[in-house]
C-alpha cells in the first residue's frame, strides 16, 4: 500500500488560481498505482454507457415496481400492508452491501465484480417476473439487490481506474450521476407502460429489467479492461467488519421502512429492539475499523486473521481537512429530499389528483430528457467552477423544487408547479452526485475507488431510508390533525381522510423534502469554501505560430554560429 501521509493538493495545473485557496484541502493518489489501461474512444464511450446503464438499471428496479405494486397485489394476492416488502427487499440487500462488495472489488477485481453483479440482476429478474407468491417474490427482490450492491460500486471503481484526473474523467462520472435520475423517470415510464395494459402484465418490468441487465453484463464484459490486481498487496478480508457494519445497516434501514407502518408503529417492541440492536452494531464496527486501522499502520507487527485491513478506514472521513465527511453528509441529505420528493409527487398525481398510472408516467417524463441535457451541463461547467458553488446550487435547487410541490395548486395547470419542479430536481440531483463523486475519486488511494463509491452510495441509500421515514411521519401526522378537526375520524389505512386533509400533508412532506436540501446548503455553504475546483480542462498542446517558429529558427543558427567560431579559435 501507499506510505501513509504522502499527500499534496491535488487541483488540476490548469486551475492555478485556485491552487493556493485549496492547497492541503485536497490529498493525491500514491504515486506507486499502476497507469490506468489506453481506451480508445470507441472504448471509453462503450465504458461509460455500460456503467450508466447500470446506474439507470439500478434505480429504475424501485421505482417502475413502486407504481406496480397495486396491480402486483391485486394478482398474486399480497395483502396491501405487506406490498411495501417488495420495495424493502431491494433497498436492504442493495443498500446494506455496497461496503462489503465494494472492498470485495478492489481486491479482487472489479470487473469481475460487475459481471457477477449484472449476472446475479439478470437471473433473479427473471426470477421474479415468473414468481407466483408474495413470499417467493420477496425473496427474490432481496436476491435482485445483491446485484446491484456489487455492480454499482465497482462501475464506479472502473471509471475511476480507467480515466486518470482529466476532463474524460469530468464526463465520465457526470454521465454516470445523470443514471439516477434518469433511471427514476425510466422506471416509472416503463412502469406506467406496462401496467396501464393489464394488472397481470406488471411482470413485463421484470423481464425488461432482466434485458437490460444483460444488455449491460455483455456491455461490461467487452468495455472493461481485464483486471491487473496487486498482488503485493494485503489481501485479506475484514469478515467481521462486514458482518457488523451489513447486519447493522440491515436492521437500522428495516426499521426506517416499517416503524411507521408496524402494528404500534414505533411504540412496537421488536421495531424498538431492532433499533437500538442496529445502532450499537453500527458502532462497534467504527471502533473495530479504528483498531484495524490503527494496527494496520505498525509494520512492526505480525499478520494475523484478526487484524487484516480494515473494510473501511476511517481517517477517510477526515482528509481533505474533514470535506470528505461534509460531502457525505452533503449527499445523505439532498437524496433524502430528492426520492422523497419523487415519491410524493408521484403519489399526489395518482391518490389525491386521481389519474392513472400512464397519466402519472407523462408527467414524469421531463426528468428522463432533463437528465441527458443535465450530462452535458455539467460536463461544461464542472471544470470551471469550484465545488462549494455546485454543492451549494445543486442542494438549493433540490430545496426550490420541492417547495414549488409544497406550494402547487391543484386547479393550475401542470406547467405551472409540476413541470418546473420536475426539471429542477434533476439538476439539483446531478450536480451533487456528480461533483461528489468527482471529488471522492481524487482523494481515493489505489486500491480503495470501489469502497470509496460504496461508501458515497451507501449515505444516499441510507439518506432515502431516512427521508422517506421522516416525510412519512410528517403527512400520517398532518392528515391525522387536520382530519380531526374537521371531525372525521380515521379508519385503520386512512382511506377516508378529506381530500383538504391530504392536500395539507402533501404540502407538509414537500416541505419536509425541501428541508433536508436548505440544511445540505448550509453545510456546503460553510464547509466547502475553499475546496478549489474538481473538474479537468481539457488540456491543448500549444500550437507554434509562424513569429514562434521563425524566432526558433533564428536560435538555431545563432547556437551552430557560436559552436563554429569556438571550433575556429580552438
Amino acid at each position: 500500500m501507499a506510505s501513509p501521509g504522502h499527500k499534496s493538493p491535488i487541483v488540476s495545473p490548469s486551475h492555478s488560481l485556485h491552487a493556493k485557496a485549496s492547497e492541503g484541502a485536497l490529498s493525491q493518489a500514491p504515486l506507486r498505482s499502476p497507469a490506468p489501461p489506453s481506451l480508445s474512444r470507441a472504448r471509453a464511450v462503450a465504458l461509460v454507457a455500460t456503467c450508466t446503464t447500470a446506474m439507470v438499471v439500478n434505480v429504475s428496479n424501485s421505482t417502475a415496481i413502486s407504481i406496480s405494486l397495486p396491480m402486483i397485489g391485486r394478482d398474486i394476492n399480497i395483502p396491501e400492508d405487506q406490498l411495501q416488502w417488495l420495495l424493502s427487499a431491494y433497498a436492504l440487500s442493495s443498500g446494506c452491501l455496497l461496503l462489503f462488495f465494494g472492498r470485495l472489488a478492489d481486491l479482487h477485481g472489479r470487473k469481475k465484480a460487475f459481471v457477477i453483479g449484472m449476472l446475479t440482476q439478470m437471473v433473479f429478474a427473471l426470477g421474479c417476473g415468473f414468481a407466483s407468491s408474495g413470499i417467493t417474490l420477496d425473496v427474490l427482490r432481496g436476491f435482485q439487490g445483491l446485484g446491484a450492491a456489487a455492480a454499482i460500486p465497482s462501475a464506479l471503481g472502473c471509471l475511476a481506474h480507467s480515466f486518470p484526473p482529466s476532463r474524460a474523467r469530468t464526463l465520465a462520472f457526470s454521465t454516470f450521476a445523470a443514471g439516477a435520475p434518469v433511471g427514476g423517470a425510466f422506471g416509472i415510464i416503463v412502469g406506467g407502460v406496462v401496467t396501464q395494459l393489464a394488472d397481470d402484465h406488471w411482470r413485463g418490468t421484470f423481464f425488461m429489467a432482466a434485458g437490460l441487465s444483460a444488455l449491460t453484463l455483455i456491455g461490461g464484459i467487452l468495455s472493461m479492461s481485464p483486471d491487473k490486481l496487486d498482488w503485493e498487496a494485503d489481501r485479506r478480508v475484514d469478515w467481521i467488519g462486514a458482518a457488523l457494519v451489513t447486519a447493522g445497516l440491515v436492521l437500522i434501514v428495516f426499521v426506517l421502512g416499517q416503524g411507521q407502518i408496524a402494528p404500534h408503529q414505533w411504540r412496537t417492541p421488536y421495531i424498538i429492539a431492532s433499533l437500538v440492536i442496529g445502532v450499537f452494531l453500527v458502532a462497534v464496527f467504527l471502533v473495530w475499523e479504528h483498531h484495524l486501522e490503527k494496527a494496520s499502520s505498525d509494520p512492526n507487527r505480525p499478520k494475523s486473521i484478526w487484524t487484516p485491513p480494515p473494510l473501511m478506514k476511517l481517517s477517510l472521513w477526515s482528509r481533505a481537512k474533514g470535506r470528505v465527511a461534509v460531502v457525505l453528509a452533503i449527499a445523505f441529505l439532498n437524496w433524502a429530499g430528492f426520492l422523497s420528493w419523487s415519491l410524493w409527487a408521484q403519489l399526489y398525481y395518482q391518490n389525491y389528483l386521481g389519474l392513472s398510472a400512464i397519466h402519472t408516467m407523462v408527467r414524469f417524463i421531463p426528468m428522463f430528457i432533463t437528465g441527458i441535457l443535465c450530462n452535458f451541463f455539467v460536463a461544461l461547467v464542472v471544470a470551471r467552477l469550484p465545488l462549494v458553488i455546485f454543492a451549494v446550487s445543486g442542494t438549493l435547487i433540490t430545496a426550490g423544487a420541492a417547495v414549488l410541490f409544497a406550494l402547487i395548486n391543484p386547479s393550475a395547470t401542470y406547467w405551472a408547479f409540476g413541470f418546473p419542479s420536475t426539471v429542477l430536481i434533476v439538476f439539483g440531483a446531478d450536480f451533487v452526485y456528480s461533483a461528489g463523486t468527482i471529488f471522492l475519486a481524487k482523494i481515493a488511494n489505489h486500491g480503495e475507488h470501489s469502497v470509496v463509491g460504496a461508501l458515497f452510495q451507501t449515505m444516499t441509500q441510507i439518506g432515502t431510508a431516512f427521508g422517506l421515514t421522516i416525510t412519512t411521519i410528517v403527512f400520517d401526522r398532518v392528515v391525522s390533525t387536520e382530519s380531526a378537526n374537521m371531525g372525521v375520524t380515521l379508519n385503520s389505512d386512512a382511506s377516508n381522510a378529506p381530500a383538504a386533509a391530504d392536500l395539507k400533508g402533501y404540502r407538509a412532506a414537500q416541505w419536509t423534502s425541501a428541508a433536508f436540501a436548505l440544511l445540505a446548503a448550509i453545510m456546503a455553504a460553510l464547509f466547502l469554501r475553499g475546496v478549489g475546483i474538481v473538474g479537468h480542462e481539457r488540456h491543448r498542446e500549444p500550437r507554434d505560430s509562424d513569429e514562434t517558429i521563425a524566432v526558433l529558427h533564428r536560435s538555431q543558427d545563432t547556437t551552430r554560429e557560436t559552436a563554429l567560431v569556438k571550433e575556429t579559435v580552438a
